[in-house]
């Protein structure tokens, strides 16, 4: 059996180099045998696909997060670009919209997730969509932007009937541990509805810890805890699951 963490912010579950490689190989030994790493800002990602540059089964997403609108570093767009080259790039991302946390102002955030929808277009990349308390501007601008290689809506957080318009799209719906809490209603309707062939499963290491490691700091390895619950939710095989969900992500993300 094998799983596929879509969106791991390995930076974030530790800053030193040594114990970010214990991160992904413990993750391997819990079945985990491919990782997208999401660095919020540019430095992070450098820094951090050095330390993880031996690694084979650690893949990248570049991008500038909306939660650095105010100051997404000097010559941005070129160090994308750029970055966008390097080996186990896989998309642009995480880009989007946080209206929960105010992060600048709302043109703001719009101009940088339009800008970087358009370079993932010009690189024919997809992208990892951020979206929080933002639904209707998120879909409206993919509407018109989303690159040909489509998005995943990560850490999926909406109902039902907002999947399902977003389906209409070339979009994936990607769940982190969330989905496991009991009052998570919406989630659970959803990943139980969505076609198998659009969902994935994340991470979002160290956040949204699935619920039988409530108060521990999340990570890639506790990802089948996350598998087994939409498995069960669903009423198929925990290895089918897996499996489905593992092409998937190779699938969206072009690997192989």
């Amino acid at each position: 059996m094998r799983l596929f963490d879509s969106h791991a912010h390995i930076g974030l579950i530790n800053e030193d180099p040594i114990e970010q490689l214990i991160v992904v190989q413990e993750a391997k030994q819990e079945y985990v045998e491919g990782i997208v790493s999401i660095s919020n800002n540019l430095r992070d990602f450098f820094q951090i696909y050095e330390n993880l540059k031996s690694e084979g089964h650690i893949y990248h997403s570049i991008g500038v997060s909306p939660s650095e609108v105010s100051n997404p570093g000097a010559d941005w767009e070129i160090k994308i670009e750029d970055g966008s080259k390097m080996d186990r790039v896989v998309s642009i991302g995480e880009i989007g919209l946080d209206y929960y946390h105010k992060f600048g102002n709302r043109d703001s955030q719009i101009e940088l997730f339009i800008r970087q929808l358009e370079i993932a277009q010009k690189l024919d990349y997809p992208v990892v969509i951020h979206n929080r308390d933002a639904g209707t501007d998120v879909l409206d601008i993919l509407r018109e932007e989303l690159p040909p290689k489509g998005g995943i809506l990560h850490c999926y957080s909406e109902d039902y009937e907002y999947a399902k318009k977003a389906l209409e799209l070339n979009l994936y719906i990607s769940f982190a541990g969330n989905v496991t809490y009991r009052n998570a209603r919406n989630l659970h309707d959803t990943a139980k509805n969505i076609p198998l062939d659009r969902l994935l499963i994340e991470s979002e290491a160290p956040f949204m810890v699935p619920s039988a490691y409530r108060g521990k700091r999340n990570k890639p390895a506790y990802l089948m805890e996350t598998a087994k619950f939409i498995a069960d939710l669903r009423g198929i095989a925990l290895e089918d699951f897996a499996e489905q969900t593992y092409q998937n992500s190779m699938t969206f993300f072009g690997i192989g």
